[in-house]
């Protein structure tokens, strides 16, 4: 497999500066995220470790441009309960030794704690240097009395904030820009995003980590570990690839509270902003109905697509198919996505992890794909001759030039006597005659007829 590259292994001036926000449980980390980004991409609940892995995003004042890192809650008693309370742990840690500087939230209304002791002892490890934002201080007897409480954790006078209501975080912006370095991103492609999907627990994350090498996403056998869509960057090739890993999509949204439906909706989200969909499906059990939904959602959203079977080594113990047979079971599944590629892994062990990116990588190349014109018309012409479309009404299709004037997904425009006799079988016959002579595997393409009357007839 080839050797991924961390961005932030690399100098400071190839990459932009890291602000991890870090904190004991439920002080407004997640809130307070979104109000720095400007936008809410992280989950906001009253409920203590809603956040569970690292959630980045890009945020820029006064012309720097710098990532923020929104963290889960430091809670060192929780860890020792707890083995996803533990990994939690060891996520924000992490999170906080790779920034380029620490922002560090506390609760003023609720007043010092005891947990922000030990945060504060966890980040003077780091030797980053760290700011102290006390968040909740809507009122005004609360702001007053925040720079003694808070003293007492070494990092000088805090930087009073609301986070709902954003009071106070141009202060702290301006003090963040003053502690990053300026740094510049370097020039890089166009990037690729892919996105993991898939039902709750068919190893989403497993594989977002062994695609990194490393243990980027909390891997659980409880359902329902990741809740946000989290975003990590990577190289293949010399191309940038924004791996976004998602939580599980339920077939009932709102019968799982509400943290459970709204990450859900991030996944729903992640496939708008996605390149290419990486369809999770358990290989020891096959497509089920909610694949089928999602597959359609994917492909409704013009996304490329590649179907990943999961856990392959364990389907090959109980030996009832093999790849081939199972590709056209799923394809006969899946009868609208018979254009998709099916790929077979085992993200835990890494067996055939490799034939993956190869496999995304020509889907993103088909999704650039242009067809010459004139092989096209030439192509559409010969088709219809040989298989005119049929004219139940007495009136027949006539296609009289066609084109392709998009690509990322294809998008084809023909221009004929009468759209509405374009029926959806001939619709549907066009599409496969130009699969079958270019390569468009795991890219949708769009067929759209234009009346047209004054053209050369190519049939």
């Amino acid at each position: 497999m080839e050797e991924f590259v961390d961005p932030r292994t690399q100098s400071a001036a190839l990459r932009p500066a890291t602000v991890a926000i870090v904190g004991r449980p439920n002080v407004g980390k997640s809130a307070l995220f979104n109000r720095l980004i400007g936008r809410r991409l992280a989950i906001v609940e009253d409920t203590p470790g809603v956040t569970r892995d690292r959630l980045y995003a890009l945020a820029e004042w006064r012309g720097c441009t710098f990532t923020v890192v929104d963290t889960a809650g430091l809670d060192p008693d929780a860890a020792k309960r707890d083995d996803t309370a533990t990994a939690t742990q060891r996520q924000a840690q992490a999170a906080a030794a790779e920034a380029d500087a620490i922002v560090l939230v506390v609760d003023a209304a609720a007043g010092l704690n005891p947990l922000d002791e030990d945060v504060a002892l966890i980040v003077r490890k780091t030797r980053r240097p760290t700011i102290l934002a006390a968040n909740k201080t809507e009122s005004p007897k609360v702001a007053a009395g925040v720079a003694g409480e808070f003293a007492r954790l070494g990092f000088g006078e805090p930087i009073s904030v609301s986070a709902i209501h954003g009071e106070g975080t141009g202060d702290l912006l301006d003090a963040i820009v003053e502690q990053i370095p300026r740094s510049i991103s370097s020039p890089a492609s166009h990037e690729l995003a892919l996105a993991l999907v898939g039902q709750p627990n068919v190893g989403k994350s497993s594989l977002l980590n062994a695609l990194l090498g490393k243990e980027r996403s909390i891997v659980s056998a409880v359902p329902g570990t990741t809740r946000d869509a989290v975003d990590e960057i990577f190289h293949f090739n010399d191309r940038q690839i924004r791996l976004i890993d998602t939580a599980g999509v339920r077939k009932k949204l709102h019968a799982h509270g509400a943290i459970q439906y709204y990450a859900a909706l991030r996944s729903v989200h992640a496939i708008a902003r996605c390149d290419i969909a990486i369809l999770l499906i358990d290989a020891t059990q096959g497509i089920l109905a909610q694949d089928r939904r999602l597959a359609g959602l994917i492909l409704e959203e013009r996304k490329g697509m590649i179907i990943a079977a999961n856990k392959w080594d364990l389907a090959r113990e109980q030996g009832e198919y093999n790849q081939a047979e199972l590709i056209d079971v799923i394809h006969d599944q899946v009868p609208f996505a018979r254009f998709v590629p099916v790929t077979f892994l085992s993200a835990l062990t890494k067996r055939r992890l490799g034939s993956l990116m190869p496999q995304v990588m020509r889907v993103a190349t088909n999704l650039q794909r242009r067809v010459p014109t004139p092989r096209l018309n030439a192509l559409i012409r010969d088709a219809m001759l040989a298989h005119p479309a049929p004219a139940p009404s007495g009136k027949p299709l006539k296609i009289f030039y066609c084109s392709q004037p998009a690509v990322d997904p294809p998008l084809f425009v023909f221009h004929c006597n009468d759209p509405d006799l374009a029926q959806p079988a001939y619709q549907r016959f066009i599409e496969h005659t130009i699969r079958r002579h270019f390569d468009f595997e795991g890219t949708p393409l769009t067929l759209e007829f234009r009346r047209r009357g004054a053209e050369k007839d190519v049939a």
